[in-house]
This record gives C-alpha cells, sequence and structure tokens, in this order.
C-alpha cells in the first residue's frame, strides 16, 4: 500500500477540504441509522473541481450501496473525482455488486476513506483493489467519527457479538420499580418517546422472563411515538424480540407473541411440554444452559452470527441487567432518571450481590448528561468496556 497518501503529508488547505466532505459524508450515512440493519451505515461524497457533483447513502440492505447511488448522481463527473466515503469500499459480492469496481469504472482519481472496514471479506482488499487500479487513497479521516457511527457492526464484525446498550429509568434515589414490581410510569413521555428512536437503532431488544411477566411489554417501536428524524419513504424494522427465560416460565398469552415480527427465547430449561406449548405461537426457543442458568455470552454471540445482531438493547430488571454488567457484556449505559424518590424497599438499578465492600465497586465514565423533559438522561460506559 505504498501509494497511500499519508494525512501528515497533504498542505493543511486539503486536510480541511478533506474534513469538510467527510463530515458531509456522516452526516449523509447517519440518515441510514435506522434502516441499514445488518449493514453498516454509510455516507459518500464526490468532489471534482472543489464542486460535489454526487452524494448518497446506503439506505436498507439489500439496496444500492453509498458509493453507488453517489456515482450516479455524480454520471460522467465522476472521472478524476476525489470520492469520500466512511468505511472502506466493499470489494466482493454480497446481495449486491463489489462497490471498488464501480468506483474503478468510472475513473475516479482519489478515494478518501474514514476507516477500513473489519468485515473480513472486505478489510483493506478494497482499499489494495483501488491503489492496484492505480487510485490515490488516503484513509483515516474522522475515523473516530465513523466509529461512533457504526459500534453495532463493528462489534459483530471484530468480536462476533452485538453491541449491548442497556437502557434503564430510575429515580433519584437508583430505584427501578417497587417492592411490588409496579414501575409504569417512573420516566416521563419525552423520556419513553426518546427510547422509541433508541430501539428503532437496536437490530433486537433483549428482556427476562421477569419484566415480560410484570409489565407484558411489546419490545415494539411504535412510529407515532418516534422523535428521531426518520426517512418517510423507508419503513422502520422492527427488531427482534430476545428473552431470557431460565425457567421457561413465560406464558403463552404475552402480547409480545402475537404481534408481527420474531421472538426468541433462550432459557435453560429442558421441559418439553411446555416448549411445544410455546412454540404454537411461533416462538423460536433456544436451550442454551450454564451452570442452570442461561449462557448469556453465548446467546450473543448466537444473535450475532445466526441473526446478524447489530445493536441489541437490554430493556429488563435488576436480575438480568446485573447478571449482563457480571458478564461484561454492556458496552454502554442509557439511564433515564425521574424527579423523585421511591424509597429503600423499591428495587436498584442492579443486581449485584457480590459487592460486599466499596473497593469491589463498578466503575463508569459519565460522558453525557442531558435534560429529556423532566427527565434527566445519563450516558455512561462500564470502565472494562470501554
Amino acid at each position: 500500500m505504498t501509494n497511500t497518501i499519508e494525512n501528515s503529508s497533504l498542505p493543511k488547505s486539503s486536510v480541511e477540504n478533506d474534513q469538510y466532505y467527510m463530515a458531509r459524508a456522516l452526516r449523509l450515512a447517519r440518515k441510514g441509522l435506522w434502516t441499514t440493519d445488518p449493514n453498516p451505515r454509510v455516507g459518500c461524497v464526490i468532489v471534482h473541481d472543489s464542486k460535489i457533483v454526487g452524494e448518497g447513502w446506503h439506505q436498507e440492505a439489500g439496496k444500492s450501496h453509498a458509493e453507488i447511488n453517489a456515482l450516479e448522481q455524480a454520471k460522467g463527473e465522476a472521472k478524476g473525482a476525489t470520492c469520500y466515503v466512511t468505511l472502506e469500499p466493499c470489494c466482493h459480492h454480497g446481495r449486491t455488486p463489489p462497490c471498488t469496481d464501480a468506483l474503478i469504472k468510472a475513473g475516479v482519481a482519489r478515494v478518501v476513506v474514514a476507516m477500513t472496514d473489519p468485515n473480513p471479506l472486505v478489510s483493506s482488499k478494497g482499499i489494495e483493489q483501488l491503489l492496484e487500479a492505480g487510485i490515490i487513497v488516503d484513509t483515516g479521516i474522522l475515523a473516530k467519527d465513523a466509529e461512533e457511527l457504526n459500534p453495532g457492526f463493528l462489534t459483530r464484525m471484530r468480536y462476533n457479538r452485538p453491541y449491548i446498550r442497556c437502557k434503564l429509568g430510575m429515580s433519584l434515589d437508583g430505584r427501578t420499580a417497587m417492592a411490588s414490581t409496579e414501575s409504569q410510569w417512573i420516566t416521563s413521555k419525552d423520556a419513553r418517546r426518546e427510547v422509541q428512536c433508541l430501539r428503532a437503532r437496536s437490530s433486537a431488544i433483549m428482556t427476562g422472563a421477569g419484566t415480560v411477566l410484570a409489565d407484558n411489554p411489546r419490545l415494539t417501536v411504535r412510529d407515532e411515538e418516534l422523535t428521531c428524524q426518520m426517512q418517510p419513504e423507508i419503513e422502520v424494522k422492527q427488531p427482534l424480540r430476545v428473552v431470557i427465560d431460565t425457567h421457561l416460565s413465560m406464558q403463552p398469552d404475552a402480547t409480545m407473541l402475537s404481534l408481527p415480527g420474531q421472538t426468541v427465547i433462550f432459557t435453560a430449561s429442558k421441559s418439553e411440554s411446555v416448549k411445544s406449548i410455546l412454540k404454537k405461537t411461533g416462538v423460536r426457543i433456544i436451550q442454551l444452559a450454564e451452570r442452570g442458568v442461561v449462557d448469556l455470552p453465548a446467546a450473543c454471540q448466537l444473535l450475532a452470527e445466526q441473526y446478524e445482531v447489530n445493536e441489541l438493547q437490554v430493556e429488563a430488571g435488576a436480575t438480568l441487567s446485573g447478571a449482563m454488567l457480571r458478564a461484561g457484556l454492556i458496552d454502554e449505559l442509557i439511564i433515564y432518571m425521574a424527579p423523585m424518590l421511591m424509597g429503600n424497599k423499591a428495587r436498584g438499578l442492579f443486581n449485584l450481590p457480590e459487592i460486599e465492600r466499596l473497593n469491589q465497586h463498578v466503575s463508569i465514565n459519565i460522558t453525557d448528561i442531558r435534560a429529556i423533559g423532566r427527565d434527566w438522561r445519563i450516558t455512561a460506559y462500564p470502565v472494562n468496556n470501554s
């Protein structure tokens, strides 16, 4: 890859131009935040003589990639142009033909890539193909921003599991439900509407059997409550519903089992009679036990491998949330804190019985706190997973 231009060798004005056009490509890529699964969100801008001649973004899996959409808009003006793309162009036949072939055929002179693709089918191979065709390639322009746009796809490709976001609602004194399990509603309508956007960007939503029995949740994206700016011509996909049900206590009349879309139950139970009853609803039941409980790391790996889950959102009580945290599976915490006190008998955020001394605490990095209606949203990352 000796033909690759190092960013430091470029004149300052060229670096600033590259950052400007890549930032535009990243804004385009964000339009696919809720619709590209299981593909990554990618944007592309084509520039010729300091003029944008084409731009595009990947909308849905199976449809044209960002580069193809931008090339179609640029037409003949792509020859000799610079192409800015937020992820390394693909070089293999998947649901669509290789983007590298299209860029070479169009005659672009230079390709600026924010980051290489960790997908082993592509990783560095796309760049090498462009270089072999005599195209100048730059990499690493706004790479951190590109990484943040696709945490799920990158985690799945690198670690063979989804990026796991745990959403919780709590009172000012850190309580998530009354001792009776009553919890609706701790947070405000504003917070609950924002959660719909978090669900919309997720490939799957995970909860525990206890939450299903107590709240009978739907675990769906409610279009009428979405506050994020969706593309009106693209239908939001309903995420896969995942239930961790160690003893297979879920009832066949649970609301989510009658809804469109798919539900998967992970269990440690061997009860074939209960399985047969639940299977009549169309649910898939996977027995995955480790010492009498569901093997959570194995379940997450299976979700990545068989269902191509990029981002998994956990919406559960203290038991499952605590188990996921103890297993080192939570990458991000989104906590909505309501201005109320629920008392010491109410339930806490996480069940962490092994913590008995202060030096056994779980450290987190809080990166953002902001008001959402009357509530406060806290974004944090467990230190060991950051």
